[in-house]
């Protein structure tokens, strides 16, 4: 990973918006994806209200608003519903879990995750992080264990834990009461370290010093760390272990425009954001998925895993960015003969690109070339 050259970190939270060619960004941190119906509700409100009406979802499950006219009337609404804990820390609360951990029989990882973004942003010295530094929290399926993360933890069993230093394994064990403690020492050990650097892929031999400084003798075991995979959860209909029904739903080329995400709202259900950039509509029973599935149809969202544009993603494009050098959103279709996820995108940053092996359609200012590639 390279070393990024601007000092200034320019990634945009709520408080701290960002200019774009069309108008104010503002990304709304999600830890865990999770969303009770009501906050969704603000967010989509203000949306509608304050911006352009559309929601893009992230590669890191969090939500951006764009379009702004009034960033400061988005940012009361969002205090008042509870989504900006801290004034501090709110660019820093970039914490992935996985989806449907504690629904379809896992171990439930959501208490740990609301530790975790309680005791981060009670710590005044991880303020410093980068915005763009990220946690993970992984029921053991592997889903988002290696999705890039600076942090993670990888449950190994039901009450321990392997963690993870920017995608790698260092041998770094910690019982589950000791996972949060675990991954903000890290975390430290991290701004120890850092100078110019916003990862911990950017640090020389940076896993291999973070876990040395962060923990103890005796935490390091020579414990071999299960193979992960990127799972990329799609489109669906999905069980749950009490009986009740999720739907997974994608959203097309990973923005909900004002229909879908009032189709959302009106579920009234609690909502997951996943990092591929669908919404897990949870709790439901049957019936009333059978009802909503129709419904999220008629607005666009995708529920089957086989629909065209189910693996495709774009960036922002033009107009909304004044790097691009297309319309990639008007453009971006399924790439034929691949199974891979295909990412459209307006230049070569490649912003939104999902992780792992992926088709890539990058715009050059005449015309579009196609290549293959790892991240």
């Amino acid at each position: 990973m390279p070393t990024r050259n601007r000092e200034i970190d320019a990634c945009p939270g709520v408080l701290a918006t960002h200019q774009a060619a069309d108008g104010a960004v503002a990304r709304v941190r999600v830890p865990g994806g999770q969303l009770t119906a009501a906050a969704f509700a603000t967010i989509s409100a203000g949306a509608a209200e304050l911006g352009d009406g559309t929601i893009e979802l992230t590669s890191r499950a969090n939500l951006q608003v764009r379009g702004l006219s009034d960033g400061a009337a988005l940012s009361t609404r969002l205090g008042d519903a509870g989504l900006l804990p801290s004034a501090t820390h709110e660019r820093v609360r970039n914490i992935l879990a996985s989806p449907l951990t504690g629904r379809d029989g896992s171990t439930d990882v959501r208490p740990l995750v609301t530790t975790l973004d309680r005791t981060l942003c009670a710590r005044p010295r991880l303020a410093d992080l980068p915005g763009r530094f990220l946690f993970a929290i992984d029921d053991g399926r592997g889903d988002v264990a290696w999705l890039g993360a600076d942090v993670s933890a990888l449950l190994t069993s039901e009450d321990s834990a392997a963690i993870l230093l920017g995608g790698q394994d260092r041998g770094l064990r910690t019982p589950l009461d000791g996972v949060v403690d675990t991954m903000l020492a890290c975390a430290e050990a991290f701004l120890t370290f850092r100078t110019t650097e916003w990862r911990v892929a950017e640090l020389t031999n940076g896993p291999d010093r973070i876990a040395a400084l962060a923990c103890p003798e005796g935490h390091l075991q020579d414990v071999e760390c299960p193979e992960g995979h990127l799972h990329g959860m799609g489109p669906g209909r999905v069980g749950q272990a009490d009986g009740l029904v999720s739907l997974v739903a994608g959203a097309p080329l990973g923005w909900l425009d004002r229909a879908q995400a009032a189709a959302l709202v009106d579920t009234a259900a609690p909502l997951v954001v996943t990092p591929w950039r669908g919404i897990v509509v949870a709790d439901l029973t049957p019936a009333r998925a059978d009802e909503m599935a129709g419904r999220l149809r008629e607005t666009g969202l995708l529920l089957d895993p086989d629909a065209p544009l189910a693996r495709v993603t774009a960036c922002t494009g033009r107009p909304g960015c004044a790097k691009a050098l297309a319309d990639v959103r008007a453009d971006a279709a399924p790439v034929p003969d691949t199974t891979l996820p295909v990412h459209w995108s307006g230049c070569a940053r490649r912003c939104g690109r999902p992780r792992g092996r992926v088709v890539d359609v990058i715009a050059t200012g005449n015309g579009y070339t196609t290549t293959v590639g790892d991240s």
